[in-house]
């Protein structure tokens, strides 16, 4: 195989490899732990399979990696392999997701597919394996730039230096603040923390609805944030149709229940939303005549009303003065000025 081929056939690889190791029950413990063949098996369901304890498993699994990470540079395809994944690694930022390195190097990308790199990725010398857990998706480092400890502190810079800021950030943003080298080395290791996600070019907490929108209510807002002024709702369903969420399925009619029933969007005109963040209350047209008359102080002319009330809703300046009109919350005092009425 050339280091220069981009695409693996990693069932002849493994298997080559499994066939090194002369114990039968050693090979089927390898295989079924790492899911070379078929969906990753737990000790004890192995230890059951094979009548020992999930102890003696974990034992002869430890035995065995550590025996062929010993002759790694003797075994089948090992040297090859190393050298194309270095450079799929490399490209990446130093650092790659498994699942990344299966859509490059792999024809199919099956998860066997990402179970057998990741496997591979435990026995190259140059590479530094990072296992999946709470925190990280199963990874790869280029160990000529860092270990293992040292992946997870620089990742660690990247998730601090957003929590700092309080808000996302766009890549150089993040690379600026977490004072990394370059913004692709930043972007790499990023995209292993479970910690972190992305969505429109910023970085963010998993948390936050603006970078991980879980259901349809945050897509909404991302929406309203994003575009930064009012939207009608077929609008947003619109937008959320051609957008990079995972699920954009949502029916005009959801999306406008959840516009009525979430309290972060305010109703400024006939199916037009706002931002409460942005200064918009609830109310009716005559309610917010009523604020406007309140905060004045003192009777205004319509002129003036309407132009304070067009700040917090969308709506036709005739609805403005029907409600002035015919509201009794509100009384001329003289040619075209209203006040409260008592």
């Amino acid at each position: 195989m050339n280091a220069a081929e981009s695409v693996l056939n990693t069932e002849t690889i493994v298997q080559d490899i499994l066939a090194s190791i002369e114990r039968e029950r050693e090979r089927e413990i390898i295989a079924r732990r790492y899911g070379l063949f078929d969906r990753k098996e737990t000790l004890e369901q192995i230890g059951e399979l094979l009548g020992i304890t999930r102890e003696r498993v974990r034992q002869l699994e430890k035995s065995v990696m550590t025996r062929l990470r010993s002759s790694a540079n003797t075994l089948p395809h090992i040297v090859e392999i190393e050298a194309t994944l270095l450079s799929a690694i490399e490209t990446a930022g130093q650092t790659a997701r498994i699942t990344a390195l299966g859509a490059e190097l792999t024809s199919e990308n099956t998860r066997t597919d990402q179970s057998r790199l990741a496997f591979l990725t435990e026995l190259c010398p140059k590479i530094s394996a990072i296992s999946e857990d709470d925190d990280y998706y199963q990874s790869a480092g280029n160990a000529n730039v860092h270990d293992e400890a040292n992946i997870k502190s620089e990742v660690g810079k990247l998730v601090e230096a957003i929590a700092s800021a309080g808000k996302p950030l766009d890549i150089k943003e993040l690379t600026q603040a977490s004072t990394m080298p370059n913004d692709v080395y930043t972007g790499a290791l990023a995209t292993i923390s479970k910690q972190l996600a992305t969505l429109n070019g910023r970085w963010g907490l998993v948390k936050w609805p603006t970078v991980n929108p879980k259901n349809i209510r945050d897509k909404i807002y991302v929406i309203l944030s994003e575009n930064g002024k009012h939207m009608h709702f077929n609008e947003i369903s619109e937008a959320i149709k051609v957008s990079d969420f995972k699920r954009k399925d949502v029916t005009t009619q959801a999306i406008h229940n959840e516009l009525i029933k979430d309290r972060r969007f305010v109703l400024i005109g006939r199916g037009i939303y706002a931002l409460r963040e942005w200064g918009y209350q609830k109310g009716t047209v005559a309610d917010i005549i009523t604020e406007v008359l309140k905060e004045a102080g003192e009777p205004l002319h319509r002129d003036e009303i309407v132009k304070r009330v067009l700040k917090s809703r969308f709506v036709k300046e005739t609805t403005i003065l029907l409600n002035l009109q015919s509201k009794p919350q509100f009384k001329r005092v003289a040619k075209a000025t209203y006040e409260l009425a008592e």
